[in-house]
């Protein structure tokens, strides 16, 4: 992989990569991009087993890059395949305990694999009641399973001194399949929410996503257009009542595996283990 991508990626981020599969490296001055390989954090590597805390010293090596960042007085931008919530229990708490100390440094998380439209919170560790991050998780592209084809364009604060380089809103695009299998139709992309305007955000801080959890557990029908846009514009299987509504929320709280202690603020009416186990069931990878 570091010979495939040589071109692209500078010496010092070569070598982290034939290291770990990790990198950093400046965007630009003031603005730091960190990558990393979740496969080190993966319910489904057994390799995790030997080592589960943090294999090939990523989390450390994260902490000394965000240090670094923090003294340069550089902005962060972390990118992953698998959000944090779906990680080891041990990982999962680790980063989550990572986040909330630079949470001044780091501007955005960005990850996938879900195949879902959906969002993780992250709350300071005190009190889990203030939001300090957002970890963003996009849609997929492939239609696994019974979606439509989806990808997602963010839109960031500019490029200029004092920047926070935070999302300030992002746009949602999808392939229509039921459309582009009829009868003579060409396939065309088109755009299904610009997510303020969707959710009347003012801004898409951690604050406001904490803000439209609460919406959600009192305003039915905004709850619902969730429940549609998270399944990227195809029509849900079934709707998304008590029980699934309560795992689904606690979901978009918790940031990190494994932690009822993050679901207790929307006071759930069924026990911590039987929403999670609702929510495992509907997780397609």
């Amino acid at each position: 992989m570091a010979e495939a991508w040589e071109d692209w990626l500078p010496p010092e981020a070569l070598e982290t990569l034939r290291l770990g599969g990790f990198y950093t490296l400046q965007l630009r001055p003031g603005l730091r991009l960190v990558s990393l390989n979740m496969n080190f954090c993966s319910e489904a590597n057994f390799w995790l087993l030997i080592n589960a805390t943090d294999p090939a010293g990523q989390l450390q090596w994260l902490v000394g890059v965000l240090q670094a960042a923090e003294g340069r007085q550089e902005k962060v931008h972390i990118i992953g395949h698998i959000p944090p919530a779906h990680c080891m229990r041990s990982w999962s708490w680790n980063y989550y305990r990572i986040i909330n100390r630079f949470e001044g440094t780091i501007a955005a998380q960005f990850f996938g694999h879900t195949h879902v439209d959906e969002f993780e919170m992250f709350y300071d560790e005190e009190t889990l009641s203030r939001p300090v991050s957002v970890a963003f998780v996009a849609p997929s592209v492939t239609t696994y399973i019974n979606l439509n084809p989806g990808y997602r364009v963010y839109q960031l604060d500019g490029d200029y001194p004092g920047s926070s380089h935070m999302v300030l809103d992002h746009e949602t695009f999808i392939l229509n399949l039921t459309e582009a299998n009829a009868p003579g139709a060409e396939p065309r992309w088109q755009r299904l929410y610009r997510a303020r305007q969707a959710y009347g955000l003012p801004s898409l801080f951690p604050a406001d996503w904490d803000r439209l959890l609460r919406r959600f557990q009192a305003d039915e029908p905004l709850f619902q257009r969730f429940w549609f846009l998270f399944h990227k514009g195809h029509p849900p299987r079934e709707p998304c009542r008590e029980a699934c509504k309560a795992a689904l929320l606690c979901a978009l709280r918790t940031g990190r595996s494994a932690d009822p202690s993050l679901c207790h603020a929307l006071s759930p009416r069924l026990p911590f283990h039987r929403v999670q186990a609702l929510w495992r069931q509907r997780r397609l990878c």
